[in-house]
């Protein structure tokens, strides 16, 4: 018996996402096919010169611009980002310090400060039903 091991395959808008890069930024060729998983693989470990410079210069999608200025992508629409943003206007973006931009990172890192603080106290609190169940 022998095992037929079928190609998986993503549409153009995974693979970009997975990718860390913008679908309508990407060549036509690249939108308009699928992508197997080797596909994807051999992208990711040899980026070819269109993909190397999307990373480096955008436009990029929503969650790489909100991870590049320390926001949430709902911070992103509060501010008003609703587009994709090179990297010249997130630099520029951090430079002008908007104001929407300061709330949002205070925001941001009051978020995670509070995740730490409850992963902290349900790792004591798993701590103490481990030493209390080895009693």
């Amino acid at each position: 018996m022998t095992s037929h091991q079928t190609t998986q395959t993503m549409k153009p808008a995974t693979a970009a996402k997975k990718l860390g890069v913008y679908l309508e930024a990407t060549p036509a060729e690249f939108r308009e096919g699928v992508v197997s998983r080797a596909e994807l693989n051999a992208l990711q470990a040899d980026p070819p010169a269109w993909l190397r410079e999307l990373r480096r210069d955008g436009p990029h999608p929503r969650p790489v611009v909100a991870a590049k200025l320390g926001v949430s992508i709902s911070g992103l629409a509060r501010g008003g980002v609703t587009d994709a943003l090179t990297t010249a206007q997130i630099e520029a973006l951090k430079e002008e310090r908007p104001e929407w931009l300061e709330r949002e990172r205070a925001t941001q890192a009051e978020v995670r400060k509070e995740a730490a603080r409850v992963k902290a106290k349900q790792a004591e609190q798993a701590e103490r039903a481990e030493q209390g169940s080895q009693d």
